[in-house]
């Protein structure tokens, strides 16, 4: 009887999940994307097949699969599976699971799998606990995050762990998990459902590659329906106003502090610097979308303008600095205009890091020791005894002698900037000297 009633509490408890949660795939083959480590001859596919699998790192976008890969791992390996979320469960729970599974080990109960969701949730320190037990082997951790481990997980667990990466869906993947769930028995397999081919479309363009948020659409969808057609009918119809109902806006992946953050301002620096206005103004358009600060844009802008236009253009760290300028006083929405115009003026500026170059090899050679004493002749020589030291001695003042920008200023042979002949720049290396006097080589 006792069985009875808990077979009955579970089925209760299956039927109260949300249908994302129903639609989790059993197994491998029901399993969607991620094809770069779990398709044929893949890392992950080799690594259950010699059922050889250590402690691995699961990171990518929300939907793409890494808890429920999670629960196939664990029936896969037969290992006796815990999950716990690094939000909710402290460094006392974490250690009474470490305890329980050296003691299963101890006792010949078999291996477990701890899968811990969230756990750029646990600080550092936390994170320290499952060191020991997992070099040692007496658990395997499968350790989910929505934020790069490198800037949130402790690098010791990284050593000790195998990463692989989500990437979101593709279309045709959603596509598929939609499909599964109208026909299961898990999804609307009883329900006499048909979803018009728009609607479809609209939930695989907005959910952005995460199969949670696309199901979550479907169930608002139908169960809207349900409740309110006749009763009599027989064929529930989901179209595209109805889709467009259930769910609102399409959600931008973004973290103002981890790895979306850097990774859109490269977008955009790259797009600039390859002269590419259209790519620019759009990921300058998903910063300011997702919230980025202003601020931290124009800091990156007024950077490229010296390291990547640098003299092609000397106008464009004007314009960088005018533009930092007026977005701190006028703020969002409107400094993207600003923004956008100086996003624009700097992509199609002529290109030149050889102002860069100059500094970044000066600065090296003064790093690895090449240091070159100042000349007599440029030495200070405006103190009492000076000339008597030879300070300034030989020194030409070019505002009083036509030639004297020929003298050696440096002493050795060394050419730090090399002007392109991008924008006026060009006309920079023509203005530069013909003739200099004959320099010591330099030691390199």
């Amino acid at each position: 009887m006792s069985d009875l009633w808990a077979q009955q509490r579970a089925e209760h408890r299956d039927a109260a999940q949300p249908l994302a949660a129903r639609m989790r795939p059993q197994t491998l083959a029901d399993f969607a994307g991620q094809q770069h480590f779990l398709g044929p001859d893949q890392l992950l596919t080799r690594m259950l097949d010699a059922d050889r699998l250590t402690s691995v790192l699961f990171w990518g976008p929300p939907g793409t699969g890494k808890t429920a890969l999670s629960g196939i791992i664990a029936r896969h390996t037969g290992c006796h599976f815990v999950q716990a979320n690094a939000a909710l469960v402290g460094v006392k729970d974490i250690r009474q699971i470490l305890q329980d599974a050296r003691r299963r080990i101890e006792t010949g109960g078999g291996s477990t799998i701890l899968f811990l969701d969230e756990i750029h949730r646990f600080a550092r320190n936390q994170q320290d606990v499952l060191l020991a037990d997992v070099e040692a082997g007496m658990i395997t951790l499968i350790g989910a995050t929505t934020e790069n481990p490198f800037f949130s997980v402790n690098s010791a667990l990284i050593s000790r762990s195998t990463m692989f990466q989500f990437e979101a869906l593709g279309d045709e993947e959603i596509r598929g998990i939609l499909k599964r769930a109208v026909s299961h028995e898990r999804g609307f397999g009883a329900l006499d459902l048909r979803i018009e081919e728009e609607a479809v479309d609209h939930w695989i363009r907005i959910c952005d590659g995460d199969a949670r948020r696309a199901l979550n659409a479907m169930e608002v969808a139908v169960c809207s329906q349900v409740e309110s057609s006749n009763p009599a009918a027989t064929t529930i119809v989901i179209d595209l106003e109805t889709a467009e109902q259930s769910i609102q806006a399409k959600a931008l992946r973004y973290d103002r502090d981890g790895d979306g953050h850097y990774d859109h301002a490269s977008a955009l620096i790259k797009s600039i610097r390859g002269s590419d206005a259209d790519a620019a103004v759009y990921w300058l358009a998903r910063m300011l979308s997702s919230g980025e600060d202003p601020r931290f844009i124009c800091r990156r802008l007024a950077i490229l303008a010296s390291e990547d236009i640098g003299l092609a253009s000397p106008q464009a760290l004007q314009m960088a600095a005018a533009a930092w300028t007026i977005t701190e006083r006028v703020g969002m929405p409107e400094c993207q205009l600003t923004l956008s115009e100086l996003v624009i003026y700097l992509s199609t500026c002529p290109k030149s890091n050889a102002s860069a170059q100059a500094i970044w090899s000066a600065m090296a050679d003064v790093r690895e020791g090449k240091t070159i004493p100042v000349p007599r002749s440029l030495r200070d020589s405006h103190y009492k005894g000076a000339g008597d030291l030879g300070h300034g001695s030989g020194y030409r003042n070019p505002h009083s002698d036509p030639d004297a920008h020929l003298q050696e200023y440096l002493g050795v042979d060394r050419t730090y900037y090399e002007p392109t002949t991008a924008g006026f720049e060009a006309e920079i290396g023509q203005r530069m000297p013909r003739e200099l006097p004959d320099k010591e080589p330099s030691d390199d």
